[in-house]
């Protein structure tokens, strides 16, 4: 492609994005910039603090058990406080919480705020996409998605080689440094990004009395269809966990060092940073059922076929089978949660979902260390490549009994409310992106 092809891409991908997105896109991008704590715990806790591997786990284990705790009250907090206020509490509380954990210094200190850090990090995740939902009209949306999961991963990978220097210096300046940059992403939510909140999603009191939610998390647990996309989603992030706990593990075992790993698993930021815009560019207009079936056997089979590999480069190429699957899945998965979401019920579905990736990063280690210790790494490469099939099985299924009725309405849902002029200050600037806009979510 010529470079005026080039150009002509980039500015459709990022066209007609309205100017709040490009504030979130910037606050998501700045958070992911300063991520440190999720990255450097384990290595902090070994070998700079010298405990256990099993400690680390413990640790690591808390960490994302207060994630998946605080998935489903930010979907509430999200619908009844807003979207806006909950990116706010959330923010700030993971600024203060990352701050106090690199001063902590007995074991159950550490353990309990690492806990509450992986509370308040994961409480703004379902607030960012139900914001991005409400502003990003629903032609949009998969592209809003995949261009803040390409936000994320951009921070991330420069994120983490800045940090490894930190590392080398300071693990305390690491810390210190997440909670400078979370409270830089809080401000700036706070300055540019205005509520947008559907006004029929806003709970008037009446008569003194605060009437009952019309969209409850038993409303969420009642949706069989969306239920079953969260079950899915749960069997799919479950084998994408296996990059990050279950291949170094097997790498390990082939005789390879760390460094090793790290060359295989930094193709998959790579991969993604370079492949996320054009490939949504090809799949925005195709059959999002179709994507995600795909995708899970991609996924499937890209980790399956690890069980084959022996050489740095032989990982590396299953390496870029399964992340191929991964930029094909995030920004559809998420855009077809929102598909299924009543917009005044959008936080609770978006916790909902969120907690689906939460319990799998908890699943994971457990199940690659089983696996691994008791049948071998190929095993878990062949549950991986079953989990795959399966989970592309049942999006066939779901999608296939979804009545054709059914399918257009929620395709044709309506255009989201538009942001009040009030809540608009600087209104009659253009709709372009911030300077600096020319992580895995804020």
């Amino acid at each position: 492609m010529s470079v005026a092809g080039l150009r002509t891409a980039a500015r459709e991908t990022v066209s007609g994005m309205p100017r709040e997105f490009w504030w979130l896109w910037t606050s998501t991008l700045v958070n992911r910039l300063g991520a440190f704590v999720a990255t450097f715990m384990a290595l902090y806790l070994t070998l700079d603090r010298g405990y256990s591997a099993s400690y680390a786990g413990l640790v690591a284990a808390l960490h994302g058990l207060g994630g998946v705790i605080s998935s489903l009250g930010a979907g509430v907090m999200t619908d009844r406080l807003g979207r806006r206020p909950t990116m706010l509490i959330a923010q700030v509380s993971t600024a203060v919480s990352v701050a106090v954990l690199g001063f902590m210094q007995h074991p159950f200190a550490i353990a309990a705020v690492a806990f509450f850090v992986g509370m308040a990090s994961n409480a703004s995740r379902p607030a960012v996409q139900a914001m991005m939902a409400d502003i990003v009209p629903p032609k949009d949306r998969v592209r809003a998605f995949s261009l803040n999961y390409w936000a994320i991963n951009l921070g991330f990978a420069i994120s983490s080689a800045g940090a490894g220097f930190i590392a080398e210096y300071s693990y305390l300046a690491g810390f210190l440094g997440e909670a400078l940059m979370t409270l830089v992403c809080a401000v700036l939510v706070f300055v540019k990004v205005p509520e947008s909140r559907p006004e029929e999603a806003v709970v008037k009191t009446v008569g003194g009395k605060r009437p009952k939610d019309e969209v409850r998390l038993t409303t969420v647990l009642r949706d069989g269809r969306f239920m079953g996309v969260v079950g899915l989603s749960f069997l799919v992030s479950l084998i994408f966990q296996q990059g990050y706990v279950g291949l170094p593990v097997a790498m390990g075992t082939d005789g390879l060092s760390s460094s090793d790993f790290g060359t295989a698993i930094a193709v998959n930021g790579v991969l993604i940073v370079v492949l996320q815009i054009p490939v949504t560019r090809f799949i925005q207009d195709r059959d999002p059922r179709r994507l995600l079936i795909i995708s899970s056997l991609l996924a499937g089979y890209g980790f399956g076929l690890t069980a084959f590999a022996g050489s740095v480069a032989a990982y590396a190429l299953t390496v870029c089978v399964w992340t191929l699957a991964e930029i094909v899945n995030a920004p559809t998965q998420t855009g077809i949660v929102v598909q299924l979401s009543p917009a005044k019920g959008r936080g609770r579905y978006q916790g909902m979902y969120t907690m689906s990736w939460s319990v799998a990063a908890l699943v994971a280690p457990l199940m690659s260390g089983f696996v691994i210790d008791h049948y071998g790494a190929a095993w878990l490469w062949a549950a991986c490549a079953v989990i795959g099939t399966v989970a592309g099985f049942g999006y066939w299924l779901l999608m296939r009994n979804l009545p054709r009725g059914e399918q257009a309405a929620v395709e044709a849902l309506p255009e989201p409310a538009p942001v009040p002029a009030e809540a608009r200050p600087d209104q009659a600037e253009p709709e372009a992106a911030p300077a600096a806009a020319v992580e895995r979510a804020c």
